[in-house]
Parts: structure tokens; sequence; C-alpha cells
């Protein structure tokens, strides 16, 4: 009698237990398992291409000119695109090395240290007064009573970016030559943040001397008309390669050729030609690859100054 209600003890166990369980979890391919959503093409409205900016100039201005540019190239290739300014020079090498922005309008040291971390490659080159390469300056007031880069111990130095070639990297090189260190021979340093602010800064008196590219007067003359009276350079660079436009290397070889001959054709129309003055006081675009960059290499190394080092 014990021994039958046992086993209906068991069987009602087992009955239980059977109807309680939890079914197992769909195997990858079964049925009812749903794959994940891909991710939206690039260049599309929903994962549009990202170009940014350096902050070298006028920030309304840039945004300005960088929306006009955005607005033709997306016309021209058929892409989405969203344009913006960066905080820093820094900013952009960092964001194109995250893949968070596509296409980079890079100064010249920022595209050196871009390409050296993260493989970021030039297509294009711009064009200002006929050339590709331009010079660096110091300038300092007129009444300021400094002649030369030896009269500027002690003094109040005004400096762009410190990743600006010619507002920061190479102005320490030719301080260095003249024999004053920029680290202890100047009683204040003052970060200005672009060659528009370095020129302000000097004119108002709030820097006895500022670096900036030849000639970023001219980027305030409508603000200040007496600005190439009142600042005048005490002392130029040599030669510097210029600034670029550049892609991250993941971007696709027919995108980048559309976003090349895209821009190449901006720059031959007036309304393009005005957005690249807006933008960078730019007066042309030339196609280029990272060979460009190879003399300059060769003067950074001269002067003790390793990209290698710097990229770290």
């Amino acid at each position: 009698m014990r021994r039958g209600v046992s086993l209906v003890v068991l069987l009602i166990a087992a009955l239980i237990l059977t109807a309680c369980a939890v079914p197992a979890p769909p195997q990858a391919g079964q049925a009812g398992q749903e794959a994940a959503p891909a991710a939206p093409e690039l260049g599309t409205p929903d994962n549009p291409l990202v170009m940014s900016f350096v902050p070298s100039g006028d920030t309304q201005e840039i945004i300005a000119g960088g929306e006009a540019i955005e607005n033709m190239l997306e016309d021209i290739t058929g892409l989405s695109i969203d344009s913006n300014v960066a905080t820093s020079y820094a900013a952009v090498v960092e964001a194109m090395g995250a893949g968070n922005a596509h296409i980079g309008w890079l100064n010249t040291f920022g595209y050196l240290l871009a390409h050296e971390k993260y493989g970021v490659e030039v297509i294009l080159v711009t064009v200002r007064f006929g050339s590709t390469a331009y010079k660096g300056q110091i300038v300092v007031r007129a009444d300021s009573g400094i002649k030369s880069l030896e009269d500027l111990k002690g003094k109040t130095m005004c400096w762009v970016d410190p990743l600006s070639t010619s507002g920061y990297i190479i102005p320490r090189v030719v301080l260095k030559a003249a024999g004053i260190d920029p680290d202890k021979d100047f009683a204040k340093t003052i970060e200005a943040g672009s060659h528009n602010n370095v020129i302000i800064a000097v004119y108002n008196g709030e820097c006895d001397a500022g670096a900036t590219y030849v000639d970023a007067r001219n980027s305030v003359e409508d603000e200040l008309p007496d600005v190439k009276e009142v600042v005048v350079p005490i002392a130029e660079s040599p030669d510097i390669p210029n600034d670029n436009v550049s892609v991250i290397p993941s971007l696709p070889d027919d995108m980048v050729a559309k976003i090349k001959d895209g821009l190449l054709q901006i720059a031959q129309s007036d309304e393009g030609k005005e957005a690249l003055k807006t933008v960078y006081s730019i007066e042309g675009l030339e196609p280029a690859d990272d060979s460009f960059y190879d003399g300059f290499r060769a003067q950074l190394d001269a002067a003790g100054i390793s990209i290698e080092d710097l990229a770290q």
C-alpha cells in the first residue's frame, strides 16, 4: 500500500516539474530569434559623415563658411554631411582617431600628429597668395620699443593653440635659435586660442608680443582698420607647408574620391570661393598626398622636434 502511494507521489511531482520548467532560449538561427539591426549606411541622413574644422580664426565665421561648404558638398556628392568647429586643434585629431570625425580641415602640425597616431591621410592642401606654403610671424605693438627677438625677455607672450604650427611650434624654434627660451624667458604666457585673438590681444596691449601666421592681421582689419600700423612683425619663420583637408583611413576609396572631387569643384565656383575665404582665407585647393610634408618633417627633425614623441 505504501509503495503504491509513493509511486503516485513521484508521478505527481514529475508532472509539476514538467509544467514549471522554463524552456531553453532558441539557438542562433532558430525560429523566433531576431537579428540585430544593421547600422545605417555611412553618408546617409541616419549616419552622416562628420566634417570637423580647427578653431584657428573667428569661430562664427568658420561655422558660416563650414556650413556653406557642407551644403555644397552634399549637393555635389549626394552624401549627408554634418560640419562642426572643434573646441581645440587636438580635439579634431582625437575625433578622427576615434572615428567620430571622418573629414578634417587640419593645420600642418595637427595633420602630422594625426597621420602619425591614426593614419589620417591628406587629400587636398590649401592655396593662399598663390602658394601652398606660408610663414609664421612674431608681432608686437609698434610703440612698444621692442625691436628684436632678444628684447622679448621678461615680456608677456601670446600663443595660439599648442598644436598650431605657425602660432606655437615653429615660433618656439625661431625663438630658441635667437637664444630665447620660450619656457623660461617670458614673464608671462597667454594661450589666446586663435590667430585673430593673438593679434587683438597685442593690439590692445594685453600681450607684449604674439605668434601668428603671416599675415593674420588681415583677418581683423575690418574690425581694427589701423591694425597694420599698430601691430608690426619683428621676425618671420622659414616656409611652412599649408594646412589641408584630410580623411580617416577607414573611409571607402569611392567616398574619398567623391569628397575630393566635390571640394575641388567647390573651389572653382564663385560661391565656393567665398565660403573658402570665409572659413580660413583660402584662395584654392590642390590635390596632395602625405609626401607633400616630407621636407617639413626633415626641418622638424633638424630642429630636434620629434613627431613620434609628441604623438605619445
